[in-house]
């Protein structure tokens, strides 16, 4: 558990409204006050990015939830860093760490007490590596990880995206997830 005093702020990476839900209302129980922040590169094509941030704010909107997003998109970087480590969870770590990275500098710089990520919620995702990334990025920028299973809501994310008409996507983001998705390796 971090330790914060007073201060509870919490800054949630968030990779998108459905991912957002559970977590969000967690955080809320445990007496943080959340905040989104929006910052995926990796999001291919450039639609499903924005049909992802539009129901990242969906679901702020019914949740009284601010979001602070990132301006721009940095597909261009993404693809950069992850040339010539594509391979699957190789490219993923590459991934956590930009978004982790950046999420660590706004907390640090907006006054957050800690960071943490939606992807920690997904059974798709590698936890112990976003967990060892965070905890690494955390002491590096001087700000602490939140860790925490959200793993265990992770049905509860789904009647939640549903009761909150959220978009759901069925790939994690990158073009390489995309065409992994839909073009099985053949046998």
């Amino acid at each position: 558990m971090v330790e914060m005093g007073q201060e509870r702020r919490l800054l949630l990476h968030t990779c998108c409204g459905p991912c957002a839900t559970y977590p969000v209302l967690r955080l809320r129980q445990e007496g943080f006050a959340v905040a989104a922040f929006w910052y995926n590169p990796n999001i291919h094509p450039f639609s499903e990015h924005e049909r992802r941030r539009q129901a990242l704010w969906q679901f702020a909107q019914a949740v009284d939830l601010t979001v602070i997003e990132e301006p721009g998109y940095e597909m261009v970087e993404f693809l950069r860093a992850v040339c010539g480590r594509e391979a699957f969870r190789e490219r993923c770590r590459i991934c956590y760490r930009m978004r982790l990275e950046r999420t660590a500098q706004v907390a640090r710089e907006q006054g957050f007490a800690a960071f943490t990520t939606t992807l920690l919620i997904s059974p798709h995702q590698d936890e112990e590596a976003i967990r060892a990334i965070g905890e690494e990025i955390g002491q590096a920028v001087g700000i602490p990880f939140y860790y925490e299973r959200f793993r265990r809501g992770w049905s509860e994310r789904g009647r939640l995206a549903k009761e909150h008409g959220l978009y759901r996507q069925d790939y994690c983001g990158c073009v390489y997830s995309e065409w992994e998705r839909r073009c099985p390796p053949p046998r």
